[in-house]
C-alpha cells in the first residue's frame, strides 16, 4: 500500500504508452473523416473558415493533420514532431475556430494540446518506435 501513495511512478513505460496510443487513435479517428466529402463540405461552410481565401485547404489541412499526427503518434514514431503538429493544430481549432472556452466548449481540442504538450515534454516513452529507432546503445563494439 506504501507504494500506491509514493511519489514514485508505477509502470511509467506502460501507462505512457496506453495514454499515447489512445490519444494518437483519438486523433486519427477524427481525421479520418478527411475521406468523408459531405462531412469535410460541412466544415468547409463553417463561419471560422470563410474568411480564408481556400476554406477547403485550412479544413483539408486540419484534419490531414489530425489523421497524420495522431498515426504518428499511436506509433510513437517522431513524436516531438507529431505533438507540435498537434498543439498548432488543435491550438488553432480551440482559439480560432471555437472561442478559446477551455473550460466549457472548447474542452476537447484543448484536452488534445495539454496532451500534446505532456508527449513533447515526456517523449514516447520506452514502449515506442522511437525509442527502438533512435535509442543510443551504452556498449558499442
Amino acid at each position: 500500500m506504501h507504494a500506491f501513495f509514493s511519489s514514485k511512478p508505477i509502470w511509467p513505460s506502460a501507462g505512457l504508452a496506453i495514454v499515447r496510443i489512445l490519444t494518437g487513435g483519438f486523433l486519427a479517428y477524427h481525421g479520418r473523416e478527411l475521406f468523408d466529402a459531405a462531412t469535410m463540405k460541412g466544415y468547409v461552410d463553417w463561419d471560422a473558415f470563410k474568411r480564408f481565401s481556400s476554406p477547403a485547404t485550412m479544413v483539408y489541412t486540419g484534419k490531414a493533420m489530425e489523421l497524420v499526427m495522431g498515426v504518428l503518434l499511436m506509433l510513437g514514431l517522431l513524436t516531438r514532431i507529431a505533438a507540435l503538429g498537434i498543439v498548432i493544430t488543435m491550438g488553432y481549432i480551440t482559439f480560432f475556430v471555437g472561442h478559446g472556452q477551455v473550460w466549457y466548449s472548447d474542452q476537447h481540442p484543448f484536452l488534445f494540446v495539454l496532451l500534446a504538450i505532456l508527449f513533447f515534454c515526456c517523449g514516447p516513452g520506452a514502449l515506442s518506435l522511437d525509442a527502438l529507432l533512435f535509442s543510443r546503445t551504452k556498449s558499442r563494439n
